[in-house]
């Protein structure tokens, strides 16, 4: 892509100052495997040329930074496998019949568990996935209600579209990198996956190292009817969250400071043109046609990979 929409939500300022502001507070990954980083599971072409996004799928949101230089750089070895994550079945009450003369006071309730029935509306991602977002929370030291939202999305595009081998992992590394899992500056994911307050980047008004991206939604999401800026956990630009879009709670809203809807949109657009993820050069592809920076990539596969080994073994 042309620019970095992203940084517009870390800070005033951007560019690799910016960059340098976010990692201020993260936890550090335990290193870049960028730099040429080969293993069985790497990929036999370790010489990937990357020049500009013309090699790349249309990009997710402009978010405003200057155009960085052409640069090569070795694909990365292949992600570790994580499992799908364990949805958790409906838990359906059913009262049990009592032989007669019984006062109805003492019938049982057992509670059951069925999957939804196809006319059934789909479980939310807080109620279908909490039992192993609990578990990994504990590893990963990731928010349980952002886990929710990674999880859902990684089973949703496993259903729809298997080839793309999309984690969560992998959402979790962006989101790291965008907002600290919703908790950009001290915030925190409510219940219903919304940060306690709105995650809202600076203006796209063409200061220098910053695009000129004058409003496209009437300031809904960003409060601005002059420039647009970035939102949400996941950082989109309005323009942009209008064509990808998602109901990843299934509430009948799409909201992109929600994490199960920007989740899920986030992964719609990592899996568009029929990308690989499970291929090192197809990961970092499809994360410099997020973010074209090789910088950001670095940031995110560290954190993708140490989410993929604290993740090992738990189920």
């Amino acid at each position: 892509m042309s620019g970095d929409e992203r940084a517009g939500a870390r800070t005033g300022r951007m560019g690799q100052l910016s960059c340098k502001q976010l990692r201020r507070g993260l936890p550090r990954a335990s290193q870049y495997l960028l730099r040429g980083l080969l293993s069985g599971g790497a990929l036999a072409c370790a010489g990937l040329v990357l020049t500009a996004l013309g090699s790349v799928a249309a990009p997710l949101p402009d978010r405003g930074l200057a155009v960085p230089a052409p640069a090569a750089m070795a694909a990365p070895a292949a992600l570790p496998d994580v499992s799908e994550p364990i949805a958790e079945p409906v838990t359906q009450p059913v009262t049990t019949p009592q032989p007669a003369g019984q006062s109805a006071r003492q019938t049982v309730t057992i509670p059951i568990q069925l999957p939804p029935a196809p006319d059934q509306k789909p479980v939310a991602p807080q109620l279908a996935f909490a039992d192993w977002a609990t578990r990994m929370s504990k590893v990963t030291s990731i928010p349980q209600r952002a886990l929710e939202a990674y999880a859902n999305a990684h089973a949703v595009l496993a259903a729809s579209q298997p080839n793309c081998h999309i984690t969560w992992v992998t959402l979790a590394g962006i989101a790291a990198v965008e907002s600290k899992h919703g908790g950009f500056e001290g915030r925190t994911l409510e219940p219903d996956g919304r940060p306690s307050s709105p995650i809202i980047g600076i203006p796209l008004n063409g200061a220098p190292g910053v695009k000129s991206i004058a409003d496209t939604d009437n300031g809904i999401l960003d409060g601005d009817k002059i420039w647009d800026h970035a939102v949400g956990p996941f950082q989109f630009i309005p323009s942009t969250w209008a064509k990808w879009r998602a109901d990843g709670n299934h509430d009948g809203i799409t909201d992109p400071q929600n994490i199960d809807d920007a989740s899920l949109a986030a992964a719609n657009y990592l899996c568009a043109d029929n990308r690989n993820m499970g291929s090192g050069d197809g990961w970092l592809r499809a994360i410099l046609s997020y973010n074209d920076s090789l910088d950001y990539a670095q940031e995110v596969y560290g954190f993708a990979q140490t989410y993929a080994r604290s993740a090992k073994g738990v189920t």
